[in-house]
């Protein structure tokens, strides 16, 4: 028999659905039932590197993680990658099968169905339950023809949807009926139950709330979620959060990080905030780089040849050498190592159109965006400390240069990135490396001479999933969620194409 399913869809994007599923992972799974979670589409530039060697966003990473299993590309089967304001890389099971324009997409994602539907076949097949979230908002009927995300794929794999409202945003009530009215009448009944997330205060003044939801939608009401002040300690899933990224002020230790307009894997500063001593400050375009940084970190990039035109158009590469004359430091991660030597070059328009730039010129390295994309887990060693690192490689580019006989790190018994001679401008190709603990004390140390945190940063994530899960618990009818996921599986996949 196939394995109980329920698909969480939300009223609007960035309404608490991932966190939500994760919660709910680390529940189900910590009650002895094998969980896998699943998100047919994804559009994010936040991705994760899978132990089948494929991509998927970073949401279904942390949520795998919750579930106690490795990440896999069946997760999360449909990747989009925006590259422009118009169009996306697609990533279909981890691999790149081509950039398509907004338009194209529309057209043709009804074709990736039987593959989406496969991947969750499989996972199906192998858990006691899987936790299915939808993308942005389940009521965009403008889009629903050929949808894979939300509705689209309920229908096809037959599965019953729980509905989430933010009442942080306001108009929860119009939001959780307005979308209830908008859907088809198939469709509307497949809406269960209905959850408010992040609420500020004293639920119970919502009661009322809830009961009117519940009389003009019949959907069932499955609990207020208060707002969980430990979230910012979790993973980002995607730039919509990056604004809400930055530390308090007052650590003793600065990293200014320029918010690029395409920035990617971004989870690198993810254990850099969790530092008590270290102020991340995210800057957006208009602002200047802070005059007091101890740290630049230029980040990942989805499209880096555009996204350094965009870092030239603000000044930050002015900002940039006015940083190292002041004696600071700047380290770039991927796309940020290509942009710091002297050029760039696409010459097959692998992320753009074809051409050739003139990098910062802050590292002697020339890279060519060619060749196949390079995914992989690693772990080594900073040569500088001795301390081991782990992470992965996700990038398009060959790179070469002087620059190079200086490395960073040693990947595999390999030299990897690369260290200016005065020690102050450094690059990599590996993320993540901020989540070893032993690392990230040294590199800190390097900056300014501090003592250890004491954070273990692995150990901090699995304990905020358990905050999470214990949350969650206490505040949403979870038997009730089961037995809807049951009723779902009793009923049978038609499994439509």
């Amino acid at each position: 028999m196939a394995g109980r399913a329920l698909m969480f869809m939300g009223t609007g994007s960035d309404v608490g659905k991932s966190l939500v599923v994760a919660g709910l992972c680390r529940l189900f799974a910590r009650g002895g039932l094998t969980v896998r979670p699943f998100k047919p589409q994804n559009m994010s530039n936040n991705a994760a590197v899978t132990a089948d060697g494929g991509e998927i966003g970073r949401a279904q990473a942390l949520q795998a993680r919750a579930c106690g299993v490795a990440p896999t590309v069946d997760m999360n089967p449909v990747l989009l990658k925006p590259q422009t304001e118009i169009g996306a890389q697609v990533v279909l099971r981890g691999r790149v099968v081509g950039a398509m324009p907004a338009r194209e997409y529309q057209r043709r994602r009804r074709e990736l169905l039987p593959a989406v539907l496969e991947s969750f076949g499989r996972l199906r097949a192998e858990a006691d339950l899987v936790l299915v979230e939808g993308a942005g908002s389940a009521a965009e009927v403008n889009l629903r023809a050929g949808d894979i995300a939300n509705m689209g794929f309920a229908e096809a794999a037959d599965l019953p949807v729980v509905l989430i409202g933010d009442i942080d945003r306001g108009g929860v009530i119009a939001s959780l009926v307005g979308t209830h009215v908008l859907l088809p009448e198939p469709e509307r009944s497949r809406l269960k139950g209905f959850l408010v997330n992040k609420f500020r205060g004293d639920p119970g003044l919502f009661e009322d709330g809830m009961r009117i939801v519940e009389g003009r939608t019949g959907m069932a009401p499955l609990g207020i979620l208060p707002w969980f002040a430990d979230a910012g300690r979790l993973p980002a899933e995607d730039a919509l959060a990056l604004s809400g990224l930055g530390t308090a002020a007052g650590g003793r230790i600065k990293v200014a990080v320029p918010m690029l307009a395409r920035i990617s894997n971004f989870d690198d500063l993810d254990p850099l905030r969790l530092e008590p001593d270290v102020t991340v400050e995210m800057v957006p375009p208009g602002r200047a780089l802070p005059g007091d940084a101890d740290l630049v970190l230029l980040p990942g990039s989805k499209a880096t040849i555009a996204d350094l035109a965009f870092l030239r158009a603000q000044g930050w590469d002015l900002d940039l050498r006015a940083h190292l004359r002041r004696g600071g430091r700047v380290l770039g991660i991927c796309g940020g190592l290509q942009m710091l030597g002297r050029r760039l070059a696409d010459p097959d328009g692998t992320e753009g159109p074809p051409g050739e730039v003139e990098g910062l010129g802050l590292l002697d390295l020339d890279t060519v965006l060619a060749g196949a994309k390079t995914l992989a887990e690693v772990q080594g060693r900073h040569l500088a400390s001795g301390e081991p690192v782990r992470g992965y490689e996700m990038h398009i580019g060959r790179t070469a240069g002087a620059a190079l006989r200086h490395p960073f790190l040693e990947v595999a018994g390999r030299p990897e990135g690369a260290v200016s001679p005065d020690g102050r401008v450094c690059g990599s190709y590996v993320h993540g490396l901020f989540a070893a603990d032993g690392f990230r004390h040294a590199f800190l140390s390097a900056i300014r001479e501090r003592a250890a945190s004491g954070l273990t940063y692995d150990v901090e994530v699995d304990a905020t999933l358990d905050r999470l899960a214990d949350h969650i618990e206490r505040h949403l009818d979870a038997g009730r969620l089961l037995s809807l996921a049951q009723e779902g599986a009793q009923e049978g996949p038609h499994q439509r194409a």
